[in-house]
């Protein structure tokens, strides 16, 4: 079974770092970089989608990548075997939160992210005891991102659709995790019938980055639960 893990903003592929070495003993591991990609969700779906092949898949997000799980999900429902969402949610922006995504995304494209942007996002993406190398790892991926791709991101997370009646259809095993101490996800944002729900002591906004063995070890045992991991 192919599991697809896409990643929260303003990351990129290499949040799931700590967690590939136990899922890809197991399983196929496909980790997209959105980068500099398509302008809308919709079109990040097709460009995942299109590059799947046809075989079925666990598909699995942290925050942003939640938002595109969701998307993939309304395009392709008959694809997806399972689902993982990580402190992520199915509400649109709030028209406050829409503007300040904007604002972000005009002083990105503007300056860069340089100098700002990690200092600005990294009190609410991570516990309130992060490890001195989560920190170090989490501005070192941050800064490294092109003002335009950051700038892209959030015009594309703004104009997200409302998810909520999507995700109250979904019928397939469905793991919900989120990190105890989230300032960004409050609990029960992501509602699906019969989902398995945990809470990761300790996590802020980024459990596979955070704790990656406390991640990996609920997200396996789900995943064999469910015999996706054969």
């Amino acid at each position: 079974m192919m599991l697809v893990l896409l990643h929260a903003f303003p990351l990129d592929s290499r949040m799931w770092d700590g967690v590939r070495e136990p899922f890809a003993k197991r399983l196929r591991m496909v980790t997209p970089d959105l980068g500099d990609g398509p302008p809308s969700l919709d079109d990040a779906a097709d460009t995942v989608l299109a590059g799947l092949g046809d075989e079925p898949f666990v598909l699995g997000g942290c925050s942003m990548g939640g938002y595109l799980a969701m998307s993939i999900l309304r395009k392709a429902p008959e694809r997806v075997a399972g689902l993982l969402f990580v402190d992520t949610k199915s509400a649109a922006d709030a028209p406050e939160a829409r503007e300040n995504r904007l604002a972000m995304a005009a002083r990105a494209e503007a300056e860069g992210v340089s100098g700002w942007l990690a200092d600005a996002l990294l009190p609410n993406l991570v516990g309130s005891a992060p490890k001195p190398e989560v920190l170090a790892t989490l501005r070192s991926i941050i800064e490294s991102q092109a003002g335009s791709v950051v700038a892209r991101a959030q015009r594309a997370m703004a104009a997200r659709p409302d998810s909520t009646e999507l995700l109250a259809q979904v019928t397939v095993p469905t793991l919900v995790v989120r990190g105890a101490e989230d300032a960004l996800m409050a609990p029960g944002a992501v509602q699906v019938p019969g989902a398995r729900v945990v809470e990761l002591a300790g996590c802020g906004h980024l459990p596979p980055v955070e704790d990656p063995e406390a991640f990996a070890a609920v997200v396996q045992e789900w995943l064999d639960e469910h015999g996706f991991a054969d």
